[in-house]
């Protein structure tokens, strides 16, 4: 067993499948759940400093660091059930929205990232609800899937589907080019 296997083990939810479902890297998975309980705690520990600007009289970071508490708390409910065990419908949510698309995942932890950086843009907010905008971000990325391997768009060319009307006949040399052979395409 590699050491990656070892890692994925370790980190495997319970009753999760070791057979991997889509074709997002191991990796990636790991570093969205990790910067996700990472940056929830980040997020929670810096609202409570937001709020505690209410000293100062600023409303509006104080509303900022609740709900920069409130969404480090749903990033972390998601993202480490084991963290709120004292909370009963937690892995019932987390096994729910482990069955949503990346995208909705990324759609969520983006939008809720915002708020608390409009309301008070300071470094606290920024870092705390930045983490949480990253995790969305990777995510997103996990919902785009992997890129293409390099013979597919030479594949897509060679067979004149971006060619006007589609009248040039395939090509077997992948490597020519527009400036090499002028009867691949003649402007009429």
């Amino acid at each position: 067993m590699s050491f990656g296997e070892k890692i994925a083990s370790i980190m495997e939810r319970p009753g999760q499948d070791s057979v991997a479902k889509d074709d997002t890297p191991w990796w990636m998975k790991y570093a969205g759940r990790g910067l996700g309980t990472v940056g929830g705690f980040i997020a929670i520990f810096l609202g409570v400093w937001n709020c505690a600007t209410i000293l100062l009289a600023s409303i509006m970071c104080f509303l900022s660091g609740i709900w920069q508490m409130v969404a480090g708390f749903i990033v972390l409910m998601i993202e480490a059930p084991c963290c709120c065990l004292f909370i009963d419908f937690v892995q019932n949510l987390s096994d729910m929205v482990e069955n949503k698309p990346y995208w909705n995942k990324a759609a969520v932890y983006c939008i809720i990232a915002l708020p608390p950086i409009f309301l008070c843009p300071g470094i606290s907010s920024i870092f705390g609800c930045g983490l949480i905008f990253a995790t969305g971000v990777i995510y997103g990325l996990m919902s785009i899937g992997r890129k293409g391997t390099r013979p597919d768009p030479a594949g897509m060319t060679s067979s004149g589907v971006g060619s006007p009307q589609g009248t040039v006949p395939p090509t077997t040399d992948h490597h020519t080019t527009l400036m090499e052979d002028p009867d691949v395409w003649r402007p009429t």
